[in-house]
């Protein structure tokens, strides 16, 4: 399978034979935020869908999404004035609480990101402006940032908030790593600076053949190979 990288349309006419043509392969695919309406959010949704899937990565889902409403209520709907007021033994108090997860480092991570968010509206006029005007063509900088500002934001932490948060991002998942290795797009680890980098560059190539999101160009690929993760994806 090595070879030249595909044109993305020959990736979509897979997508379509392997899913049941246009129609379905549209029902499985989404869009992005548009960058004006990403803006408008409140930055208090931008923590919690960090906190979420700090608490999600290497744990069920589905009880963080249980749990999710008494997260809401102990931080106080992740109100970053309140919750940048949080001292330790607070922090402490509240990872011992049985209504949550109880795990006493990732409850850290919540204050630790709201002083992220903090730091950048220092200098944006919200952290979601900051989110939205990042350009496309350079996300995993975007990534980076997350990573090295944040707390428990690196590896697909980071990318699958901003999926959540509504900024178009492509997603590393099984599925897309397998596609992308067997053309060669990159040879070595896929959280390295080379890596990334070659990865950023072929889907901008995609993105400028087809005129799609990252977004949806990234289930099409996954939906065109492998075992289609599509519940990791959307």
């Amino acid at each position: 399978m090595a070879g030249t990288v595909e044109h993305f349309s020959a990736i979509y006419q897979r997508a379509c034979e392997r899913k049941g043509g246009v129609a379905a392969v549209a029902a499985l695919t989404s869009k992005p935020l548009v960058p004006a309406k990403l803006t408008q959010l409140p930055d208090s949704l931008f923590l919690a869908e960090l906190t979420k899937k700090v608490f999600q990565s290497g744990f069920v889902w589905r009880v963080v999404r249980q749990k999710w409403p008494n997260f809401c209520e102990l931080f106080f709907d992740f109100d970053l004035e309140k919750v940048l007021l949080l001292s330790d033994e607070m922090l402490e108090k509240k990872a011992a609480d049985p209504r949550i997860i109880r795990n006493v480092n990732k409850v850290f991570t919540i204050r630790a990101n709201a002083l992220m968010i903090y730091d950048v509206q220092q200098n944006h006029a919200s952290f979601a402006s900051f989110i939205a005007n990042w350009p496309s063509d350079n996300i995993i900088g975007l990534w980076a940032y997350l990573k090295q500002h944040g707390a428990r934001l690196g590896g697909n932490t980071g990318p699958y908030a901003l999926r959540a948060m509504g900024k178009d991002t492509f997603l590393l998942t099984g599925d897309i790593e397998g596609y992308l290795r067997a053309y060669a797009v990159f040879d070595g680890g896929i959280n390295s600076k080379r890596s990334q980098q070659q990865i950023q560059q072929q889907f901008t190539s995609w993105q400028q053949q087809s005129g799609l999101s990252l977004q949806e160009i990234s289930q099409i690929v996954a939906l065109s190979c492998g075992e289609n993760q599509l519940g990791m994806q959307r």
